[in-house]
């Protein structure tokens, strides 16, 4: 729909001012909330009204409990423009269309609002009924799943995989019935016109306010990237303006869909495609089909060969990260392998070219044609912007495993291209988070997504939390703390952990930096604590939070995933323990990579980039424990570094003004103050 037709639309309703809606007496002070006014969510609203009003750029770290979520929904509903508005995860894009917009429409009425996910959450109509005419299934259980599916598309609207709860998220019958573009026929599809895909782009269209995640919605930006402008290349609509929230998350998602990943799966899962088309069709036998068979199948052992030849990572471990920056060499020693790969996918584009009136067969070309470009990037590349690595995965019990190897080339820094596919392509784009800043300054954020030091660029504002930290929370630096790199430390974290999860009789979150380190603290634990502990990877994030929040006294063990995106109010959790500061992983070859970078323009990679993505990671850490103006709770990091290092000092200045004490009985004393509270 063109801009103006839609902001006609959206003027001629009428929503009340900010002043109306925020302040004391107003439309938010009648509601059945709970209403405390709150000046800075105020100000960010006027902030956010501001930048869309003038079409400029604006940078908000609002802290927890400012209530940004409607202080940029209001000015984005009441702006004329079409605004997306991407969220960090799926959870707060859940809570900002079935909480927050439900809450808004009961004060303003009925608001033009979408909801949208990747395709691949989507069902593809065709491909059921191309699955339901030429079943290919293996095993009850996918058979079960496949009759569950069949039934639940006749009464679906969206067509939306979360609505089926049976259906367990690693569905590998899923995967192949899924929207995901590089199957998809388009407009050419005989489902087109009921395809969810397709109803969930004209309902975009009709709506002023798009809430999407930010994978999607850089997914999108990166298919646009490469189409080259193609009207049709994206799935979201054409708009005026973008609001990032949790936007700290920003470089590393853009990072991931700006780069590009091939792996032995795709190989896999193209010539299983390539075979079940030929199967269903009616000359099965036929010359051409016989030709694309034998390519196919020669491409899947070509891939297979390719793959096993991959380097191994030094320590000879078989999963995990390592840089794969000997590429002129493996193609020394074995550039006949890769050839023989690369030939066989052009041969099979050239015969499914060849293949006519066949409706997979553009697609499945489509598909091999992406496949050779990438590879082709991948190895024979000479991007200076660009880190390469590979990634091995090792999924399944003891007695069946499965290995997928990822080769991959990273950005190294994507500050150009952030500006390039997004600044410069929106008029108006905010970012918001609760930890943007590092030691009150937005420097690290700017640069690291291409806004520059020049404020002019994009404002800033600073919102402060709305929580009375110095009561409601205690900063616990246990004294005498080894240095976490020592081979001491786990047993003296061990004891400390014990001794304050005594105190806080359990209801606490215990997170670590690395899964090796989470899982031996968690064995020398479970013998000697007298509470219910969960431990991360034992079942999946969500049943675990719902786990914790039922059972009285959990401690919750867990890493990267549970640092944020988690809300757990009321006294369940009543303490974060942080095992060490968060610095990245130097040896990562992204990492590394980013840090020579900034070494070879004559700067710090420690104090520019480790330390400042380190505070703003413990920030995050840290924010898991005070979630409402009730929350009562103390925070305890057991890494000595904080206090003896030079760079500790930008990491306690960059925290809320939490009290800080090295003093245990000054824990015991704030629990018996919580308690005496408690009962008054």
């Amino acid at each position: 729909m063109p801009e103006n037709s839609l902001q006609s639309r959206i003027e001629s309703r009428t929503l009340p001012t900010l002043h109306a809606f925020f302040a004391p007496g107003g439309i938010l002070a009648k509601s059945p909330l709970p209403y405390e006014y709150r000046p800075g969510q105020l100000d960010m609203a006027r902030a956010v009204e501001r930048a869309l009003e003038e079409r400029r750029h604006l940078i908000v770290e609002a802290g927890t409990g400012t209530g940004k979520t409607l202080a940029y929904l209001l000015p984005a509903l009441r702006t004329g423009r079409r605004v997306i508005i991407s969220t960090g995860t799926k959870s707060l894009q859940d809570q900002l269309y079935l909480r927050d917009i439900p809450f808004l429409e009961s004060l303003l009425g009925e608001l033009r609002v979408c909801y949208m996910k990747g395709r691949a959450n989507y069902l593809c109509r065709h491909k059921l009924v191309t699955l339901n005419a030429h079943p290919v299934l293996s095993g009850l259980e996918e058979i079960d799943q496949f009759h569950q599916i069949a039934e639940w598309e006749k009464i679906t609207e969206t067509g939306d995989r979360a609505e089926l709860a049976g259906l367990p998220e690693s569905s590998p019958l899923w995967s192949r019935l899924d929207a995901r573009s590089e199957a998809c026929l388009g407009s050419l599809c005989p489902d087109y016109q009921r395809c969810f895909v397709t109803e969930m782009r004209r309902k975009a269209q009709e709506s002023d306010i798009v809430i999407v995640n930010h994978h999607l919605f850089f997914a999108d930006l990166a298919v646009r990237q490469l189409a080259a402008g193609a009207p049709d290349a994206g799935v979201l609509p054409e708009a005026g303006a973008v609001i990032f929230d949790e936007a700290h998350d920003l470089e590393e998602v853009a990072s991931n869909y700006f780069g590009i990943s091939v792996s032995n799966l795709r190989f896999e899962d193209l010539a299983r495609d390539t075979e079940a088309m030929l199967k269903k069709g009616e000359s099965y036998a036929s010359p051409e089909n016989t030709a694309i068979l034998v390519s196919s199948q020669q491409l899947r052992d070509r891939a297979r060969l390719f793959f096993s030849q991959l380097p191994l990572a030094s320590s000879g471990r078989q999963d995990g990260r390592q840089p794969f920056d000997n590429r002129q060499e493996f193609l020394e020693i074995h550039g006949d392998i890769y050839l023989s790969v690369k030939n066989t996918l052009v041969r099979l584009e050239v015969e499914l070219d060849q293949l006519k009136g066949v409706d997979e067969a553009p697609g499945l070309k489509k598909r091999v044609a992406i496949l050779r470009t990438e590879l082709e990037f991948l190895l024979e590349s000479t991007s200076n912007n660009m880190v390469y690595w590979l990634e091995r995965r090792v999924s399944g019990g003891l007695h069946k495993q499965s290995r997928t190897t990822f080769l991959q080339a990273t950005p190294i820094d994507v500050s150009g291209l952030m500006d390039e596919q997004l600044f410069q392509r929106f008029p108006t784009v905010v970012l918001t988070s609760a930890t943007l800043t590092v030691q009150g300054s937005f420097e690290h954020i700017r640069g690291r997504l291409g806004l520059g030091a020049d404020t002019s660029s994009a404002r800033e504002l600073v919102v402060p939390s709305h929580f009375k930290y110095q009561d409601q929370a205690l900063l616990y630096l246990p004294p005498e703390m080894p240095d976490p790199r020592a081979p001491e430390f786990p047993e003296a974290a061990a004891r400390c952990i014990q001794r304050v999860l005594e105190i806080t009789r359990g209801r606490a979150f215990c997170l670590f930096t690395s899964y090796s380190q989470m899982r031996d603290l968690y064995e020398r634990m479970l013998p000697v604590l007298d509470y219910p502990i969960l431990l991360h990877g034992s079942a999946p994030r969500n049943v675990l939070l719902q786990q914790f929040r039922e059972t009285p006294n959990a401690v919750l063990f867990g890493t990267a995933s549970f640092w944020q995106g988690v809300d757990v109010q009321g006294e369940a959790l009543s303490c974060v323990i942080i095992d060490r500061l968060p610095f990245a992983v130097p040896n990562d070859p992204v990492v590394a990579a980013r840090m020579k970078f900034i070494e070879e323009a004559g700067g710090n990679p420690f104090f520019e980039y480790q330390v400042p993505s380190a505070v703003i990671s413990l920030k995050q850490g840290f924010g898991r424990l005070i979630r409402s103006l009730e929350d009562r709770g103390v925070l305890v990091l057991l890494d000595p570094r904080i206090r003896q290092k030079r760079y500790g000092q930008a990491f306690l200045e960059s925290l809320p003004p939490y009290r800080v004490t090295n003093t245990i009985t000054d824990v015991q004393a704030f629990f018996r103050r919580v308690a005496v509270e408690a009962k008054l």
